[in-house]
């Protein structure tokens, strides 16, 4: 584990690392109906780099289910603690945002809820359904929780046919168990396994910058191919606070170009990979290119 005092804790990060400020007005537009509805979004609450970007393109991901997640994993900003119950009008309400905004394509995802019995699979059936209604011309991409691998909780969740599915198996697995709560890298393989038998598009996503090498990520990004996942993202962790697990290192640029390459030979359909990507960064393009086959 890095020590949480070395020089690439405390380093400037790269100038690759700077984030371009986005401040027109299609984000002051986001921010207000965001606010208004009282959304929970992964922007702010997972500190995303590209918040202010996505935003200005007039994208969000929103975040179901509350803003408290059940596990605590190492490198997530998201509060760890007990739940507020389920709030019963957020389909409809998270689909009249979406409206309001007029988005071609909407991410949802959701802290994990390991109190409720569903782990809230068919709260995610009908948050799914409720946009498709309202929003008949709107693509749907949904980032699920584990489900701690069950079949029977998975296929509820996408019973409604989101557009894409996604669970980030975030890491490489000899690291898995060092930064995350509760999940583990098989089951989120087996996961994303039944995701992809659902024939629906199945995406995930892994950070670089834990301490892992090239070759435990060649293998992690074979373990999704096996596991019948076409897109995939990497991008570079950044250390949300000074509780959080350290930062290893700040991986270049050419490392993500070299990666992207090795991933498309191995036969991903899409693959977003630099610095600043996030699972849901211009998620749209995505979509695109599963339709193109």
């Amino acid at each position: 584990m890095p020590n949480l005092n070395d020089k690439v804790t405390r380093q400037i990060k790269p100038e690759w690392l700077k984030i371009r400020l986005h401040d027109g007005e299609g984000f002051a537009e986001v921010a207000h109906i965001v606010e208004r509805h009282g959304l929970h979004t992964i922007c702010s609450s997972g500190k995303c780099p590209n918040k202010a970007e996505c935003w200005s393109r007039k994208t969000a991901t929103f975040m179901i289910l509350g803003d408290i997640c059940t596990r605590g994993c190492k490198f997530c900003a998201t509060p760890t603690g007990k739940p507020l119950p389920i709030e019963h009008n957020e389909p409809e309400r998270v689909a009249e945002s979406i409206r309001l905004m007029g988005l071609r394509h909407a991410v949802i995802t959701s802290v994990d809820r390991d109190d409720l019995a569903d782990a809230g699979a068919e709260h995610w059936r009908r948050v799914v359904e409720a946009i498709k209604t309202i929003n008949p011309k709107t693509t749907v991409e949904v980032l699920l929780p584990d489900f701690d691998g069950k079949r029977e909780l998975i296929e509820v969740a996408l019973s409604a046919k989101p557009h894409i599915v996604g669970h980030n198996l975030e890491t490489v697995e000899r690291i898995t168990p060092l930064v995350r709560s509760r999940a583990k890298y098989r089951t989120s393989l087996e996961a994303l396994r039944i995701m992809s038998e659902s024939g629906i598009p199945t995406k995930s996503g892994i950070m670089l910058g834990l301490g892992e090498t090239h070759e435990e990520i060649l293998q992690a990004l074979r373990d999704l191919r096996q596991a019948g996942v076409q897109i995939v993202t990497l991008g570079q962790y950044l250390r949300p606070t000074a509780k959080h697990y350290p930062v290893d290192r700040y991986v270049a640029p050419e490392e993500f170009d070299l990666l992207k390459e090795e991933a498309l030979a191995m036969g991903f359909k899409y693959v977003a990979s630099a610095p600043l990507v996030r699972s849901s960064y211009l998620a749209d393009k995505a979509v695109s290119a599963c339709q193109k086959e």
